[in-house]
């Protein structure tokens, strides 16, 4: 498997596991009722220790016990059974662009811009105007930020009352 493809393969079973959430938790499959649901998405890091704080303290990820075991991996959760694994086992550069991005959302969107902004976080709109925000056609506001390898994370308003 390419290495591009290795890495898109985690965002886009995160993306579409988002999307089929709702459902999945109400009938304890997904839509097509081949019973998968969303369990992790993994990312290849540099250095596990800057990775994992930066998800713990921008992100308030807690972090979980690695029940591989094995070392040079961290885990967190994201709520619902849902997990982040950091690992730092594979060596070589992680290049990728903002189409390449997981996504979160919360309903304290006010509250992670400050968060960011007193932090000196940068964040971008999609657009890629720094301190900027995106304003969807539905109405749901996102900011794009990078962790410490370059991956890509929208937070955006999605489901909250302040979205509209």
């Amino acid at each position: 498997m390419s290495k591009r493809l290795t890495l898109l393969l985690p965002v886009l079973l995160f993306s579409l596991a988002l999307f089929n959430t709702a459902r999945a938790q109400q009938t304890g499959a997904n839509e097509s009722g081949s019973g998968f649901i969303f369990n992790h998405v993994a990312l290849s890091v540099t250095d596990l220790d800057k990775s994992a704080d930066y998800y713990r303290d921008i992100f308030g990820l807690d972090e979980i016990e690695n029940l591989t075991a094995a070392e040079g991996i961290r885990w967190f959760s994201l709520g619902e059974g849902k997990e982040l694994h950091l690992i730092s086992v594979l060596s070589g550069p992680i290049t990728l662009n903002k189409a390449v991005h997981f996504a979160v959302s919360t309903p304290q969107f006010d509250g992670f811009i400050e968060r960011l902004e007193n932090g000196g976080i940068e964040y971008s709109s999609w657009a890629g105007e720094a301190g900027s925000i995106t304003v969807r056609a539905d109405g749901v506001r996102q900011v794009y930020v990078q962790d410490p390898d370059g991956y890509w994370i929208e937070v955006n308003s999605a489901g909250s009352s302040g979205s509209q």
